[in-house]
């Protein structure tokens, strides 16, 4: 039987049985929730002072912190290659310090506006800078940098330029600690004096001197804008090799000074572009063809870093010697060469810009620009395949009668009705134009521009020849692509930087198309084991294309082998016609002496005439042929050329020639002049 509570005094029902001891708490009950909140936050407050003493002590100990306030020592840079072996010492352009006191205010404020706007209330690090830096390079596919002049000037100055979480941490306490012991003006005047222009130049004294030969006391807005400009690229940016790109860049830095409210918009529009008046500072040469190339690049990846720094690049010093040997045993008589090597990723391995550096430093790899000649006919053929045509397609090899501009073969044969790939094995001019009148010469152009040539191409039907004017270094990238099966590539000489995600979206490379590949592939191979390019055939697969311009002035091979893609180029520094030389000799006898010791494929010793005219040089102006079956053997300025009966449908399967002799050293020639 169920009860139920007496009702009380008062008519209220009690509370169930199960509900005795509730209410509120006894006065005499532990207070313990709140002090275990606050021993709580007491242990998390000394765990986290703990972690923040250890941090700062082992920054302490890995940051410089003592010799941050010390005098700074002048930079140098230690060039290594691949393997470790020293390349080439250099130092650098420097002179007194400035002080801000003493410098106009608008030098200063051109450097705060483009570089660190807040300079002056912040407490070494900015973290709406940060926050404004983060946002942009997420959002707007720009890359912007966060750090203050502080920050700058603590990695610049006293610490290496990788970029490990470590070092941003040791950069970020030495920023503080230089705010806690120096004035904002000591930190700006110790950035000023110290950063690099371009040119070799550190420091503001150093840079106006170099750029505009007079004191930083006396700079202009412009001339102080455009010095502000540099320090985002000083090497790609400085005036002297790229005045357009300073001036436009001076330009933002003024208009940043506008926003800042440093000057007005007014003043702003009034002002005139900088004009340059530069002091050359003699320096001693770095050594190498390719150290003088890498070098620019290197001294803008490690910023303003001072002291004593190793770089390594991509090098490989076995492969230089390979290279620099194949040059002097090379009968060239005063006759200069170059040659890039590199992987179809780009990475440069060995360069020769001359005969001798120590008789002319002129790099004729990057710095020259010649005709390429037939290598060019690359771009042509490969616009053929973009238009649907194959190797087995025919042309008219035969002499062009209409219009102005009326080419002929180099040897004055003509075959009739051909194939592209018999065509471009022989290296047919009229097949060549007729190509790229078929197909459109833009089309061509935009291959070439696709597989990475920068330098201005005329649009004329001439340049389906290779008369546009071209580096070395250009040509072998494009080459280059071919082996890689995508392109653009771009050499480089030191290791690639790790790019953002967004630079990697927009900048990644394009792939040719399977049948694309294939069919030029299958051109270049024809060329080098069937064609023009014989001299240079190894045993293991080599694909290449020899070049010969007019007069023959220049002569080239280009062609990759082994996972290497090797350009070789052989002329007079001042054009003059090298009677003769051809692609197919000489160069292509070099790429070969130089390939099959760099892939260590074994070869036959020969002699060469010291006179530098082996059979095929000696009657590269001649046409001499002679039929054997169906075949007739053509000797021309780009080397030994195979003609087929027009009854023929192609060239028939050949193994590969036997491999051209090697060559053995001879005397070394006397260095032509240097260029005009």
């Amino acid at each position: 039987m169920t009860s139920f509570p007496e009702p009380l005094a008062n008519g209220a029902t009690p509370p169930p049985p199960s509900s005795f001891g509730a209410g509120p708490p006894s006065s005499f009950a532990p207070r313990t929730s709140w002090r275990r909140r606050m021993r709580i936050a007491g242990w998390v407050l000394a765990a986290m002072l703990a972690i923040f003493m250890a941090l700062v002590a082992w920054l302490a100990i890995t940051a410089p912190l003592s010799r941050s306030l010390k005098p700074i020592a002048p930079p140098s840079i230690t060039l290594k290659s691949a393997d470790g072996a020293v390349i080439a010492r250099k130092g650098a352009i420097i002179d007194k310090p400035v002080t801000i006191a003493e410098l106009p205010a608008h030098v200063p404020q051109a450097f705060m506006a483009i570089e660190d706007r807040r300079f002056y209330s912040h407490w070494g690090i900015d973290p709406r800078g940060i926050a404004r830096a983060l946002w942009r390079n997420t959002f707007s596919g720009t890359r912007q940098g966060g750090s203050t002049i502080t920050q700058q000037l603590a990695k610049g100055v006293f610490l290496n330029s990788d970029r490990t979480a470590g070092r941003k941490l040791r950069e970020a306490l030495i920023a503080l600690w230089l705010e806690a012991w120096l004035t904002k003006d000591q930190i700006l005047e110790r950035y000023l004096s110290n950063v690099y222009f371009g040119d070799n130049v550190y420091g503001l004294r150093a840079a106006a001197k170099h750029y505009f030969d007079r004191r930083p006391e006396k700079l202009t807005i412009p001339q102080a804008a455009m010095l502000a400009g540099l320090l985002k690229a000083p090497s790609r940016l400085a005036p002297t090799s790229n005045l357009s790109g300073a001036r436009e860049r001076a330009a933002l830095v003024m208009q940043a000074m506008v926003e800042a409210g440093f000057i007005t918009q007014m003043a702003k529009d009034e002002l005139r572009p900088a004009r340059l008046d530069v002091t050359e500072t003699p320096e001693a040469t770095s050594g190498t063809y390719f150290a003088d190339w890498v070098l620019p690049e290197a001294r803008d990846r490690a910023g303003a870093v001072y002291g004593a720094q190793d770089i390594v690049t991509t090098l490989d010093s076995r492969l230089q010697k390979q290279a620099e040997g194949a040059v002097r045993r090379a009968p060239l008589g005063k006759a200069q060469i170059a040659i890039v090597s590199m992987k179809p990723d780009g990475t440069v391995v060995a360069m020769v810009g001359g005969k001798r550096y120590k008789d002319s430093a002129f790099n004729r790899a990057v710095q020259a620009k010649r005709q390429p000649g037939s290598t060019f006919k690359l771009f042509v053929y490969l616009a053929a395949f973009r238009a649907g045509m194959t190797p087995e397609d025919m042309i008219d090899d035969t002499p062009i009668k209409e219009g102005e501009y009326r080419p002929s073969n180099h040897d004055g044969r003509y075959r009739g009705r051909i194939t592209l790939r018999q065509a471009f094995a022989v290296s047919s001019n009229v097949a060549a134009v007729k190509l790229a009148q078929k197909v459109g010469i833009r089309n061509v152009i935009k291959v070439a521009r696709d597989l990475g040539i920068t330098s201005p191409i005329a649009e004329n039907l001439s340049t389906a020849l290779g008369t546009s004017e071209v580096t070395l270094l250009e040509l072998t990238q494009a080459y280059a692509a071919v082996a890689a099966g995508a392109y653009p590539v771009e050499a480089h000489g030191l290791p690639p930087e790790e790019r953002s995600w967004v630079a990697s979206l927009m900048n990644r490379q394009k792939s040719f198309s399977d049948s694309e590949l294939e069919m030029i592939r299958d051109l270049l191979s024809s060329a080098a084991n069937r064609g023009t390019g014989t001299a240079a055939a190894l045993h293991t697969s080599t694909f290449g294309k020899t070049g010969t311009t007019q007069d023959n002035r220049d002569a080239l091979f280009v062609g990759y082998a082994g996972g290497l893609v090797t350009a070789v180029w052989v002329g007079n520094d001042d054009n003059t016609s090298l009677p003769g030389f051809a692609g197919g000799g000489v160069p292509a006898r070099v790429w070969r002496d130089y390939m099959s010791r760099a892939i260590n494929e074994p070869t036959p010793e020969v002699v060469m005439p010291e006179n530098g005219s082996d059979i095929v040089n000696s009657v590269a102006n001649v046409s001499i042929a002679t039929e054997i079956g169906n075949i007739s053997v053509g000797l021309g300025p780009d080397g030994i050329n195979l003609g087929l009966d027009p009854t023929l449908p192609d060239i028939p399967d050949i193994p590969p020639a036997t491999p051209a002799p090697r060559v053995v050293p001879t005397t070394p020639p006397q260095a032509s002049q240097p260029p005009q």
